[in-house]
């Protein structure tokens, strides 16, 4: 079947609230070389998108305008040189952006197959929060079995992913999420004990809980948490920053325990990461993680499913913070 000259797609003509979002049309995109074509059948609505959408996040340079960083859908087309993919096969994987559409360019090496016996929604609840948590937790921060991991936002989709892949591979869970009915449901996923922030100070919980403090911690609230962080860390542990939620820039904090327990910080964002940084946290994926998918032992948590054309009330639910999970576009 030949492929339609244009095809729907998201379009931001201005930054602002959701409801500077319209439905619009353009030219389907035009292959680069390592590339495959996707008709899009689902996509994943993640805080970046919500950043680009406010202007705080812009698109690298080469990357579509497009927002959208995560899809599942059928190939339709294939650059020269691509070898791995074919017409026909089913994939998910980690856009550059262009995901909010009927048809994505999208690099072959972030591509993966579908999970077995997932659908499109499904599978593309995956890419955008496992290829984070596996680069940030397992690659950077070197989480190992037998250590401890606290993670903030537990209920986000980023938190969900956590907790469930460092209890697969033998971490000792702590969390936080912002009621009761969030606690239960990262328990439910494997953390030891969920604290809810809006009633317990989570420093002092990881204290009585651990006596010397956590080996990791996955922040993405920023400076409003960077001291209680470091007194949260063992000797020798590492805090992983991957958003600021609560702001980046911290003043009159204590330095001190980064020096005495010898803590390492890191951090960083995904889209400007190299294509070879992306196929190699791509390639650990299909070989440490999808077996665990495909058995059933780690799954996507999904909130909420929105139509398409339903996209702004997909961004206001997400502005919310209401949720547990993902939150999903279906396009077909």
């Amino acid at each position: 079947m030949p492929l339609p000259s244009e095809m729907r797609f998201v379009d931001l003509p201005s930054f602002g609230g959701p409801e500077v979002m319209t439905i619009g049309r353009k030219p389907l995109p035009i292959l680069k070389p390592g590339e495959i074509l996707v008709r899009v059948e689902a996509a994943g609505v993640n805080r970046p998108d919500v950043a680009q959408r406010q202007g705080t996040y812009p698109p690298p340079k080469e990357a579509s305008p497009i927002l959208g960083l995560e899809i599942a859908g059928e190939v339709v087309d294939v650059a020269p040189g691509v070898t791995e993919f074919s017409i026909g096969n089913k994939v998910c994987g980690l856009a550059n952006g262009g995901g909010y559409a009927e048809y994505c360019a999208l690099p072959a090496g972030q591509a993966l197959r579908f999970p077995n016996g997932y659908d499109a929604v499904r599978a593309a609840a995956v890419p955008e929060t496992f290829f984070t948590v596996w680069a940030n937790l397992f690659q950077m921060a070197g989480l190992t079995e037998g250590e401890s991991v606290l993670i903030h936002g537990g209920s986000s989709g980023i938190g969900t992913t956590a907790i469930q892949l460092a209890h697969a591979f033998g971490a000792t869970v702590y969390t936080t999420a912002g009621s009761q009915e969030k606690c239960e449901a990262c328990e439910k996923l494997g953390a030891k004990r969920a604290i809810n922030y809006k009633q317990e100070d989570f420093a002092e919980v990881i204290k009585a809980e651990t006596g010397h403090g956590v080996d990791v911690i996955l922040d993405m609230i920023g400076a409003a948490y960077l001291e209680k962080n470091l007194a949260s860390l063992a000797r020798d542990g590492c805090l992983s920053i991957i958003a600021f939620l609560g702001g980046a820039i911290a003043e009159k904090i204590n330095l001190q325990p980064i020096m005495v327990k010898r803590l390492t910080v890191t951090g960083s964002t995904m889209r400007p990461r190299t294509a070879e940084e992306k196929r190699a946290i791509r390639d650990d994926l299909l070989s440490q993680v999808w077996p665990l998918l495909d058995e059933g032992m780690v799954a996507p948590v999904i909130h909420k499913v929105f139509a398409f054309d339903d996209v702004i009330e997909a961004h206001r639910l997400m502005e919310t913070g209401d949720h547990i999970g993902k939150i999903m576009l279906k396009l077909a």
